[in-house]
């Protein structure tokens, strides 16, 4: 990590076995505020406890604040990108944004270590929030997503990863943050799993055991891969994927969700433009005719000395 810049939350840490994420809204009142804001100052603390159960389970957490939430708790300045979540296509295809003030990424190899955090901290904000998403994740196999592929394959990595992830001189006065959005997705998996193999590596645009990109020449231009790929002054733009599938399956629920980190907003939107409108419109992502989106959110996540600092900040 560049030495001059403050340390980011865990948004750079390798994926783990088990994640919870939980999204709430502030409920009104200066007292309940003040709760999410004492609480900013204790989160690195908790973790250390909880995780100092078992050293080896890499216990974190990452804290992020929607736009009204960021208004409501911290007041000005505030982050140059952080803007409620852009909704994308129409009809049964679309990009939802839903309420959402408060995120809660946590991630662990052992469950029990998220659980025990996460009923920490939601013992801490008590009556001050109101959960409206709950999910458990966990990694399927070998890092494969809940329709079989593998999943996070073009992830940035090391250095590469806190270049496109974490602000810089973008925005100075926010340096050491990233911007993060959220979608939890439903699947249905008995017209999915109908698909022949060759069938849904054309949807994805890569071979399903192998994980190989399938060639220019074979892979459609409709594809998860091609659509999701982005590229700017002739450099491709990449964002961190920390992904998990969940579900019940008593209930039938098979899901995947979708967590991206970047150091703006942009090229995720424009990943979803080009997944629910088409690139041209249009020419949208095949997966969504056997996946919906039920959720969205945009966050922005504060460096770790800020988000302990935010704690004496009083709109």
């Amino acid at each position: 990590m560049p030495t001059d810049l403050p340390e980011p939350q865990a948004v750079c840490n390798p994926v783990t076995r088990s994640a919870i994420f939980i999204v709430a809204t502030l409920e009104p009142g200066p007292e309940h505020a003040k709760t999410v804001r004492d609480l900013c100052a204790d989160v690195a603390g908790l973790v250390r406890a909880v995780g100092t159960r078992a050293p080896s389970g890499e216990l974190s957490c990452v804290s992020g604040f929607g736009s009204d939430a960021w208004d409501a708790l911290f007041g000005a300045p505030r982050p140059a990108n952080l803007h409620a979540f852009r909704e994308f296509g129409e009809g049964a295809r679309r990009a939802i944004g839903t309420p959402g003030d408060l995120l809660l990424h946590i991630r662990a190899d052992h469950m029990d270590l998220c659980f025990e955090l996460a009923a920490q901290l939601m013992g801490r904000l008590g009556g001050a929030v109101s959960v409206v998403d709950e999910v458990h994740g966990f990694r399927y196999f070998d890092l494969r997503d809940m329709v079989g592929f593998v999943d996070g394959t073009e992830n940035p990595r090391a250095r590469e990863a806190f270049d496109f992830v974490v602000i810089g001189d973008q925005d100075p006065e926010f340096a050491g943050g990233s911007y993060v959005i959220v979608q939890k997705y439903l699947h249905d998996m008995a017209a999915w799993d109908s698909l022949s193999v060759e069938a849904q590596e054309r949807i994805i645009g890569r071979k399903k055991l192998s994980d190989v990109e399938l060639a220019d020449g074979v892979k459609p231009s409709s594809s998860h891969s091609s659509l999701t790929t982005i590229e700017k002054d002739g450099q491709e733009v990449k964002i961190l994927r920390h992904n998990m599938a969940f579900g019940r399956p008593g209930a039938g629920e098979f899901g995947t969700y979708f967590i991206g980190y970047a150091n703006a907003p942009d090229p995720i939107e424009q990943m979803l433009e080009n997944m629910f409108v088409g690139r041209p419109p249009g020419n949208y992502d095949r997966l969504l005719d056997y996946s919906r989106a039920v959720t969205g959110g945009l966050f922005f996540v504060p460096s770790a000395p800020m988000l302990e600092a935010l704690a004496d900040r009083n709109p």
